[in-house]
């Protein structure tokens, strides 16, 4: 294994420093080191993060690999900064048994560029109907931790105090896509001012709200974890930080894009910004960033979610809603955050990774860490360019946009995924 010494970086943001990695480890850090041996890297005004941990990725294997592979996706999550990532459960099949997740498991391994860790489905197929083998799935080798039907909400009261009873038992987590399904049919956006004005059928906020409160209640009853998907309106917060101020065991998360796009992007009537939850109003996201900064919301996830061309360049009503987040998520940390580095490294890395249970993920660059980190140029900007990105698909809301920051590089167990900006393959 190849030794790197890293010269003159800032390590969250600190005072510049030497890092030298030998043996998947951070070896030693101080300043003017030397090691004849390690391959030098000049980290002049660059920021060392710890590998970035995504809670919310979606890869599409197996079933749809036109528009992404457990490989492609997992290059596009190094080239963001992240050395983790949770893989959703809505493939085909779904990931709802042992055999299923263990496959998942096994591509990311032998892809090897990031550490991919499944979440399986709660209930069979998605369906609502019948809990999946939670405990089959959790005693499996990718020893799933994480289950939820993303994609579609948990409706049944019933089925969803039983979820959480299960997995009380081994400290899983239900992580809940928020949505009263009897409140969104025929939803195509955030219902509000511009969907009137738009003639389109609304999302209201309180189909989320209404799913958030009554399984903070759940949760609480039973004294079980729940984790709350992108989360994306004011209302949703204000419940969460009720809940919280209770001690119920609640985590939170929300997405880049709901930090920053607001619902008069769907006045161009481009389905590139069809998502669910949909994007809300500015007032929304300003709460949504108020909250990420207070820790009301814990963690920024990407939900990254590919679609191949045909799902996506067609009419607004059939199109599929998401979009890419994975190479473009800490850019956009940035620009709403501003290099507040200590509160990003939190929010995307040691934060997700301790909810998820990762060892070796989410701990700052010191000696005797696993070298699983990520070296940040704060001072790049660059033009997003759907065509340079590594994902199968094209789908991001963010094109010819100018975003700050720049991934330089990026290390799993010390091992270089990302040199100079490039995937290292």
């Amino acid at each position: 294994m190849t030794a790197y010494l890293i010269k003159n970086v800032s390590v969250v943001g600190g005072e510049p420093t030497d890092l030298l990695i030998r043996d998947g480890v951070v070896a030693e850090t101080g300043a003017g080191l030397t090691a004849p041996d390690a391959t030098v890297l000049d980290a002049t005004g660059l920021v060392a993060l710890p590998g970035l941990v995504d809670l919310h990725t979606h890869l599409r294997e197996p079933g749809r690999e036109d528009a992404e592979t457990v490989e492609s996706g997992s290059r596009a999550a190094a080239l963001g900064g992240y050395t983790a990532v949770c893989a959703m459960a809505n493939t085909s099949p779904v990931a709802d048994t042992a055999g299923v997740v263990e496959q998942v498991w096994r591509l990311g391994r032998e892809a090897g560029l990031v550490d991919v860790q499944p979440i399986g489905a709660v209930t069979v197929g998605l369906a609502g109907e019948r809990l999946a083998e939670l405990g089959a799935m959790a005693d499996s080798a990718a020893r799933v931790r994480i289950f939820s039907d993303d994609g579609h909400c948990v409706a049944d009261p019933m089925l969803m105090r039983r979820a959480l009873e299960y997995v009380k038992a081994f400290d899983g987590i239900i992580a809940q896509h928020a949505e009263e399904p009897r409140l969104t049919e025929g939803a195509q956006m955030h219902e509000g001012e511009v969907s009137t004005r738009l003639g389109l059928t609304g999302w209201p906020a309180v189909a989320e709200e209404a799913i958030i409160a009554r399984d903070v209640l759940l949760a609480e009853h039973v004294g079980s974890r729940l984790h709350i998907c992108h989360v994306s309106t004011a209302g949703s917060v204000a419940v969460l930080r009720h809940a919280k101020a209770r001690g119920v065991r609640v985590t939170a998360e929300v997405t880049p894009h709901h930090l920053l796009l607001t619902d008069e992007r769907a006045t161009t009537y481009d389905p590139v910004y069809k998502v669910n939850p949909p994007l809300r109003t500015a007032s929304d996201v300003a709460a949504l960033r108020a909250a990420l900064a207070e820790g009301v919301i814990d963690i920024v996830a990407t939900d990254h979610a590919p679609h191949a061309v045909e799902d996506k360049e067609c009419e607004w009503a059939y199109a599929r809603p998401g979009m890419l987040g994975l190479e473009t998520a800490l850019s956009i940390a940035l620009d709403v955050l501003g290099p507040r580095w200590d509160l990003i490294a939190e929010r995307m890395s040691r934060t997700p990774a301790r909810i998820a249970g990762l060892d070796g993920h989410g701990v700052d660059p010191a000696p005797g860490v696993p070298a699983n980190l990520t070296l940040v140029d704060p001072a790049a900007r660059r033009v997003i360019e759907p065509a340079e990105l590594a994902s199968r698909s094209r789908n991001t809301p963010y094109a010819r946009m100018t975003l700050p920051g720049r991934i330089v590089a990026t290390f799993l167990r010390g091992e270089p995924t990302v040199l100079d900006g490039k995937a290292v393959r």
